[in-house]
This record gives structure tokens, C-alpha cells and sequence, in this order.
């Protein structure tokens, strides 16, 4: 049996701030982080009904040349050495050099929606072999971070997988929203996340690489499950929906967020989990679009209040915004207003209802672009080197692509780059001609004066639209452009160099 049930999953925190989560039986009472030979204990941040999750931190400086250097470790608990689910008991991860130009992946979609979708699936998980053969085999430098933006797993099954949700979900709308989250029902979802998480991150590829890469990890609708933020507030705000909420935000929180100990967090105190971290030359900000969602906002104030804080203050590196639902993408607004006005409204449009783009969310969305450009502006005016990149990282509508914001007016643009999904399938062809023909991606402007242009781009390579499972490398080159790369199934090699 192996030792460790979840994990290790590595993390980062700051330029010198490396983290694992792992978790162990319950009855485990010592946990040591051992890196290069050095032990640290680690710390228990929280219990689930079959496990132990414990945190591990260590400083670890940065080489001063131009190259890295490769960081073995393992973990010891009771004072032996652990196992993980897939038989390794050591690991190695890549520390970039102070002067070195670091390469990222950035990933979403690590599942699947549907149990058919699964098995329509020849090979699940091959993007993350082709990665793990990427970092470990190829020629260039291992991958220094991993950003992932959104559904890491997918919680949809937990309405069929748990007896008493499955008798809730037959009750009226009405008999839903006033039944209480029973003592029958409250372990049961518990044990649906602990099994989940114990069971969606064992594949050997994908394992090994969240062992190997520092991770950053920002949640989306499906970590909780479909829709979620985006239902009529008597279902959202009933006892049910808001007891499978805070128990899916327990385990993010321990296993994606790493506890409320993240020295990445805006606010450790907050309802939110929006965090922002500087890695070698690079600012990396996470927006929280999922913990305070509702129809009619996807930030709270108290969110924004941070935010706005922090762009104000940032004034250089490089900024990558992950937003899990893209705020550069095909415009669904038409199509929502005609379901508004069917008697099926609520039943069609939650995914609508999810996009920036929908009519609730559009001031907010216009809010953040602006914000975005300001801070562009900002970091040109604080440095003499005027290529400072902005990009937004995300995910959610399981195909790849890329789009631009530009103020021509301030001479500021930010990028926009979707990739997904990394597991999850991209819609089959009829409906993807189904998705072209009730949207569109018309060139949109921002202000009257149209100043502010946003439009969407075609990849080198490539169609427009990358229909096919991806995953994105980003690293800067020698021709001070960050070459964006698609790594698809498929013949093609979609990139665009992002100037």
C-alpha cells in the first residue's frame, strides 16, 4: 500500500519560496520535507474522513549564473521514507538561474464532464506524457512553473455519485431550496471530495509532473461542479448548494491553494483566494472568478479592493492575469438575450451566464480591462525597456486561441491566450459549427472614441480556433518576444510570438 494517498504536489510562493502538499493515513504523526539532504517538518493544515494533509516549505535561492539547477527530494513520514500511489519515493524539480529566461506550461480542463466523454477518450491523459517526456527528455530547459487555471478535476458525478443528492435532485425546485443538508447527506459529500481527489491525480504522467513542477492553481466551476456562481440565487444561497460549496472550497484550499498559510494570498483572511507572486522577472496575478460568484457580480469588492490595490503598486517585470473564463473570446450575448426571453432561461444558459461577456458581467469586465491597461501604461512609464508583457491566461471553453486588447491611444496592449483542454475533449465538429453560428468574434470596441480595440487573432500554424486538446508553453526569446506554443495532438504546431 502506498504512503501517501494525494501527492506530493509541489508549489511556489514567491522567487524563493518552495511548498509541497501531501497527504497521508490519519494516524500519521511526523512529516518530513527532505530537499537536497535538508529536513524541514511539516505542518498539518487539515484532516479529510480517510486522510491527513500536511504542508512542507522551504527557501531555496536561486543559481546566480544562467542556468538552473536540478533539486532532488523526497518525503519521510514516521520517520521513513513515503511511497506515492504510482511507486516513487523520489523526486526532482528545476530551480532556473537568476539570469535565465524560465519556461512555463500553463494548462486547464483536467477532466472530463461526462462519464461518456471518458470513454470516448482513447488516450486521457497523453498531453501530460508528452509533457513529462517534454521536461524530463527534451533538449531545452525543464519547465520552472506550472500554472493551471481551472477545473484540475471535475466534480459533476457528485449528483449521481451521492445517495442523498440524488433524492434531493428529484424533489420540486421549491421542496430543494428549503430541505436541509442532513446528517446523512454532509458525510457523504465529504467522502465524494476525498475519494476525488484521491482517485483524479494518480495517473502516472500527470502525477509525476505536479511532483516535479511548482505549481500555481486557480479554481473554475467544476472543481466545485457545472455552473457553479451562475445559478438563480434561491438555489445558489439554499443549504444544500452552499454545504457542497464550502465542502469543495475545504479540499481547494488544501490541495490547490496549499491552506490559508499561501504567503501568495492578497488576503488570508478573505472569502476570495485571489493571489499574486513575483518569479524570476515574471508577476504572476490570480483572479478568484469562482468563490464570491453570483448572477450578477464575478468579484466582490473586497476582491476588486485588492486587485486594484496591487496593480497600482505593481510598476515592473511581466504580467500573467490568469482569469479561468476568457475575457478575450467569442461574443455569446445574442444568443443569451434570446434564451432570456424563453421560459427555459434557467435551465439554458448557466455556461452563458459564465462568460465575462454575458450582459450582468460586462461593466465588471470593462472594469478589469481598463484596470489592466492603466497598469500597462504604469510599468512602460516606470522602465526604459518598453516590452513589458501583459497576457491573460485561460481556459473553460476547451479549445486554444488568442486575442488582443489595444489602446491606441496609450499605446498599450494586453494579450490574451486560452488553452484547454489539457484532458477534457474540444467540442466535436457539429458543435463547434453549432458554437460559430450562434456567435460571433467581431472586432469590439471599448469607449466611444474606439480607442480600444478587441479583437481576436489567428495563431502561426494554425486555424484561428485550435480545436483540439492542448496545453501552452511560454517562454521569452532572444528576440524579446514570449513565443506562446500550443503543444496539441495533432500535425499542427500552433505559436504566436507575443510582442
Amino acid at each position: 500500500m502506498p504512503n501517501l494517498k494525494v501527492g506530493p504536489i509541489l508549489g511556489v510562493e514567491a522567487e524563493t519560496a518552495y511548498t509541497v502538499i501531501f497527504s497521508t493515513a490519519p494516524e500519521v504523526q511526523a512529516a518530513e520535507w527532505i530537499v537536497d539532504g535538508t529536513p524541514k517538518p511539516c505542518r498539518i493544515v487539515g484532516e479529510t474522513p480517510s486522510s491527513r494533509v500536511w504542508r512542507g516549505e522551504q527557501t531555496i535561492a536561486a543559481p546566480t549564473g544562467q542556468t538552473g539547477k536540478k533539486v532532488e527530494y523526497r518525503i519521510e513520514i514516521d520517520g521513513a521514507t513515503a511511497d506515492c500511489g504510482n511507486g516513487r519515493s523520489n523526486w526532482e524539480f528545476y530551480v532556473p538561474g537568476k539570469g535565465e529566461r524560465p519556461k512555463f506550461a500553463y494548462a486547464s480542463c483536467n477532466g472530463f464532464s461526462s462519464l461518456d466523454l471518458m470513454h470516448k477518450t482513447e488516450k486521457p491523459y497523453l498531453l501530460w506524457q508528452e509533457m513529462a517526456e517534454k521536461h524530463r527528455d527534451g533538449d531545452e530547459a525543464p519547465f520552472s512553473l506550472l500554472l493551471l487555471g481551472g477545473d484540475q478535476l471535475y466534480a459533476d458525478s457528485i449528483w449521481t455519485a451521492v445517495p442523498e443528492l440524488q433524492e434531493w435532485n428529484a424533489l420540486p425546485r421549491t421542496e430543494k431550496i428549503t430541505r436541509v443538508a442532513n446528517t446523512t447527506m454532509r458525510p457523504q459529500i465529504d467522502k465524494f471530495y476525498d475519494k476525488l481527489y484521491q482517485s483524479r491525480w494518480t495517473d502516472p504522467h500527470m502525477s509525476l509532473m505536479l511532483a516535479s513542477i511548482p505549481s500555481v492553481m486557480m479554481w473554475d466551476d467544476h472543481d466545485i461542479f457545472d455552473g457553479w456562481g451562475s445559478f438563480p440565487d434561491d438555489l445558489l444561497e439554499c443549504e444544500v448548494f452552499q454545504y457542497i460549496f464550502t465542502t469543495a472550497k475545504k479540499y481547494f484550499e488544501m490541495f490547490q491553494i496549499r491552506s490559508r498559510f499561501n504567503a501568495s494570498l492578497l488576503d488570508n483572511q478573505a472569502d476570495h483566494y485571489a493571489f499574486a507572486l513575483k518569479f524570476r522577472g515574471y508577476n504572476v496575478l490570480a483572479l478568484d472568478n469562482r468563490a464570491e460568484r453570483t448572477l450578477e457580480r464575478v468579484m466582490s469588492e473586497a476582491q476588486w479592493d485588492k486587485v486594484i490595490d496591487y496593480l497600482k503598486k505593481k510598476t515592473d517585470g511581466h504580467l500573467l492575469v490568469l482569469s479561468a473564463v476568457p475575457v478575450v473570446y467569442r461574443d455569446f450575448s445574442f444568443t443569451e438575450g434570446v434564451f432570456d426571453a424563453t421560459p427555459w432561461e434557467e435551465e439554458l444558459t448557466d455556461d452563458l451566464k459564465d462568460h465575462w461577456r454575458s450582459k450582468n458581467h460586462q461593466g465588471e469586465r470593462a472594469r478589469l480591462i481598463h484596470r489592466l491597461l492603466d497598469n500597462v501604461e504604469k510599468r512602460d512609464g516606470a522602465n526604459s525597456q518598453k516590452d513589458l508583457k501583459t497576457v491573460i491566461l485561460s481556459g473553460d471553453v476547451h479549445i486554444g486561441c488568442i486575442g488582443v486588447i489595444h489602446d491606441s491611444k496609450r499605446h498599450c496592449k494586453v494579450h490574451q491566450v486560452v488553452s484547454s483542454g489539457i484532458v477534457h475533449p474540444a467540442p466535436s465538429r457539429l458543435q463547434w459549427i453549432g458554437i460559430m453560428t450562434v456567435t460571433n468574434d467581431d472586432t469590439e470596441y471599448l469607449d466611444e472614441n474606439r480607442d480600444i480595440r478587441i479583437s481576436m487573432l489567428t495563431p502561426f500554424a494554425s486555424d484561428q480556433y485550435i480545436r483540439r486538446r492542448n496545453y501552452v508553453t511560454l517562454q521569452m526569446g532572444t528576440d524579446e518576444k514570449l513565443w506562446v506554443n500550443w503543444e496539441s495532438e495533432g500535425k499542427d504546431d500552433p505559436c504566436y510570438p507575443i510582442q
